[in-house]
Formats: structure tokens, sequence, C-alpha cells
């Protein structure tokens, strides 16, 4: 077990470069298998989500090399096997091993998959997306079989607009026969990228980042090189850690654009940010105003970033709010903020209310999930006395070096085995 030890009210200065998108890693490894060659994607950001994935590639035949950010896939040999409840529990995203070996052998029997506690965050959008391109699921318990002796494009609605559910529907369509549509698609980045990849490699996708994209299907997918977006939700935790302790902090390699919503906010809230083409430079100010957020599909106010903004509302003089759309457990690092001396009242699973200005004294917390984590590491910078976050596998998980990127700019912050 492992643990991140902070020594808060340390002034945050230098640049921070922000890594590869986890989101989209984390899919475009899974979606590698439709190829039958080898394909290289660059930008990958070292986090241990992306070792399991690379494991479950191995484990079902592939190759896979890594040269620092660079990634190489061989994808020649490999073989249909059922994917363990060893390998699937390990994260979230392994569910996209469902349309990627799906579209590919029309067969795949693997289990359910793992990842944060954050709700209930069910797979039924993603099954009924199979099920219209002519597959059937048999439940066995916690294990799927899904299989079609041949899926065929079809119109797909989506009642909510889910990422997960829109990658996963893409996937298994790219080799269906005739045209797919799906309406009410998700519209993130994330989504953009794995889009661009899976074109890269001879699918035939158009409209990813609108809420309707047609997808005519190909017979072959071959090689290809791809790069990762930067991550926006990286950059955002880092953004609030400069509004937090920042002076003249630079945040590196961002598109603002994919955290505009973020940065309204801020702005709204009077933070000091300046915003350039591809990168932020961000800086504390005093006299921070309240702010009422609600979180919500892109491009609306990321639920990813909720959390890791819930600090910086502690600061701000009167009372900001927080409405919860997504998950129904995103609220389980209110307590620990309370603890450090936030005054936060829980509503219901939905809303919370921040009762500022106040000032967050060191504690010993939990990392609950992968953005409580990043919630109380943030906390522990701008705390005064000592912060240590126990259960910390989740924030290493999804945050590349984050104790180098810290410590370069910084912060008193180290991590231990216990």
């Amino acid at each position: 077990m492992k643990r991140i030890i902070i020594d808060g009210e340390h002034k945050l200065t230098g640049s921070i470069r922000i890594s590869g998108a986890k989101n989209s890693a984390v899919a475009l490894i899974p979606a590698s298998l439709l190829s039958d060659e080898v394909v290289a994607i660059d930008n990958i950001p070292d986090i241990s989500d992306v070792e399991v994935l690379s494991q479950t590639i191995e484990y079902l035949g592939g190759n896979v090399k890594r040269n620092k950010e660079l990634i190489e896939l061989s994808l020649e040999n490999l073989t249909n096997k059922p994917i363990s409840q060893e390998f699937s529990s390990k994260l979230r995203a392994s569910y996209y091993f469902m349309g990627a070996l799906l579209g590919k052998y029309k067969k795949v029997d693997i289990y359910f998959p793992g990842g944060c506690s954050i709700g209930a965050r069910p797979i039924n959008l993603h099954l009924k997306g199979f099920e219209a391109l002519g597959a059937k699921i048999t439940e066995q318990g916690n294990r799927y079989i899904i299989e079609a002796p041949e899926l065929k494009g079809n119109h797909i609605y989506l009642d909510v607009a889910s990422v997960g559910a829109t990658i996963n529907i893409m996937l298994a369509a790219v080799k269906a026969k005739g045209e797919t549509i799906i309406e009410n698609a998700a519209k993130e980045p994330e989504i953009v990228n794995v889009a661009t990849f899976l074109n890269n490699m001879g699918a035939k996708i158009n409209g990813a980042g609108t809420s309707e994209i047609r997808i005519k299907g190909v017979d072959y997918l071959g090689s290809c090189f791809s790069e990762v977006i930067p991550d926006r939700i990286e950059a955002g935790t880092y953004v609030i850690a400069g509004a937090l302790m920042g002076e003249n902090l630079k945040i590196e390699n961002v598109i603002p654009d994919h955290i505009e919503s973020l940065l309204f906010k801020l702005k709204e809230m009077k933070c000091d940010l300046k915003v350039y083409d591809d990168y932020i430079i961000v800086s504390k100010t005093d006299n921070l105003e309240p702010v009422d957020v609600k979180t919500l599909g892109y491009p609306g106010f990321p639920t990813d970033l909720q959390q890791p903004l819930t600090p910086l509302l502690t600061y701000c003089n009167g009372k900001s709010t927080i409405e919860e759309t997504i998950y129904e457990n995103r609220f389980m690092n209110i307590d620990y903020l309370n603890n450090m001396g936030a005054n936060i009242e829980k509503i219901d699973d939905k809303h919370i209310t921040i009762n500022g200005a106040t000032h967050l004294k060191g504690a010993e917390v939990k990392a609950t999930d992968l953005r409580a984590g990043a919630c109380l590491v943030l906390a522990g910078l701008a705390a005064s006395g000592q912060t240590i976050v126990n259960d910390v596998e989740h924030v290493l998980r999804g945050y590349e070096n984050i104790i180098e990127k810290l410590t370069n700019v910084g912060a008193k912050i180290s991590l231990e085995e216990i």
C-alpha cells in the first residue's frame, strides 16, 4: 500500500507539462486489436492502467513494445481468448475489449469491468448497442459472452450521451456490414481521438465530436501511427493547483478549448490566469468569488474536475454549490475535506454547498477514488501543516509522475510504501 505525504503552503512556480490523456489511451490500446498489422501510438502516459491493458494485449497474443511515450503493438498473431476477472477487474476501461473483440471476432468472453467506486456506471447502453448490431448476450453471473454470426449496421439512439458506450459501439461497428448511425453520441475530445485512430487504420467514421456519428463498415484495418491528445483532466487539475498555490505556474501542452468550461468558472471566481494557444499561466490570488457548478457531458463542466475544484471553492468568500449529474458517489471526498477544516454541507447524493472562506489544515485522509484522491492532494498542497493521503494507488493510475511534476515546481511532496 502507498501513501502521499505533503507539507503544505509551498508556492508552485515553474512549468508542468501535461501528459497524454488517460481516457484516450485506455480506449486506444484495446481499439488497436481491430488491426491485423502493427500500430504505433505516441504520447502514451506512464500510468498503471496502460500497463494492465498492455498485459491483456500480450495475453491475447499481441506483442507490445514501449519506448518512453511511444508504444508499438504487433497484432498479427492475436487469438480470441476469454478475458478473466483478474484482468477485467483492475480497471473500468477493460470494457473496451468488449467492442474491439466483438468487432474483430464476432465473439467476446469477458468478466464485468472494475474501476473506481464512484457509482453504478452500468453498461446497459453498451449492451443495447451490441444487440442492435446483431449480437446475442449471455450473462453468467459477473461474466458476459457476447457473440454474433454477423454484425450488421443499424441506427442506434443512446438514452444517455455516454462516452464509454459511444466508443464501444464505434469499435464494434467499424467492421460491421453496412452503415451504423449513433444518435445522441457523446462529444468528448477522447471520442474524436479514438475515431481519428480508427480512421488512420482504414475505418470510415464521420461526425465524431458531434451528436451524430456515422460509421461505414470495412473489411480490413491495417497499420497506422497516431497520437494521444493532451489530458484535459490532468491539465485542469494542475491549473486548479496553480489557482491554489501558484506563482506564475506554467501548464504546458494544453488544448485550452478542451477545458473551456473550467476556465470560464475560474475567471468567474476572479482567478489570476493567462491563457495562450497551448499553455496557461496561473497564480494564486486572494478574495476569490463563489460560483455554482453543475457537471454535464462535454462541453459542459466535467465530472472528473468537480472533486479537484472543491478545495479551491473552500477559499472563496461566500457560498458555492456543486450539482453532480453524472455519478451518484462523487462526494466521498467531502468528509475528508471537512476534517481538514472545510465547511461543506452534503445536501444529498447530487448536491453540496461549500461555505467559505475557510482555511484548510493538514490531516490524514484517504483517496476513495481517482479524482477524490486528486482533490485531497490539492487540498494538502494548500493546507497548513502535513497531510497524509492513504490508498493513493487510485491517484497513481491516473496521473503520470504526479510526485515528480509537483516536486519540480516547489511542492514538498513524497510517496511512501507502507
